[in-house]
């Protein structure tokens, strides 16, 4: 599966929050100026192409629907950023945001009791 453009990743969000659509419906959730319905819909036909969404066939038009879920997205793309700037690190990744001052002590302590708990109820 490919990586997203912002745009790409900006539609994928209309379909992980609203279900199926017509490109005509994608416009709608736009303000002014609205992109043209051709370039949303060559944007939808090329998620398509990446194995983002599928569509079934009323007459002459597509209603399309995503095949890749949000949190399926959210993983893969957490997984090739640790790759891609931790080496396969999750420690390295999560040192970088204390050290960054993103997480807290509190909030990592508080992740570390999280999953804590979540092994506990694994077992």
């Amino acid at each position: 599966m490919k990586g997203l453009t912002v745009k790409e990743e900006e539609l994928m969000n209309f379909f992980w929050e609203k279900g199926p659509l017509f490109v005509k419906e994608i416009l709608a959730f736009y303000e002014e100026p609205k992109p043209h319905f051709n370039t949303l819909s060559t944007i939808v036909r090329g998620l398509e192409d990446k194995g983002f969404l599928s569509h079934n066939t009323y007459g002459n038009t597509y209603q399309y629907y995503a095949v890749v879920s949000e949190e399926d997205f959210r993983k893969r793309t957490l997984k090739n950023v640790i790759s891609k700037y931790f080496n396969n690190s999750y420690l390295s990744a999560v040192s970088s945001l204390v050290k960054e001052e993103d997480i807290s002590l509190d909030e990592l302590k508080q992740l570390i009791q999280e999953v804590e708990k979540g092994k506990n109820r694994e077992s």
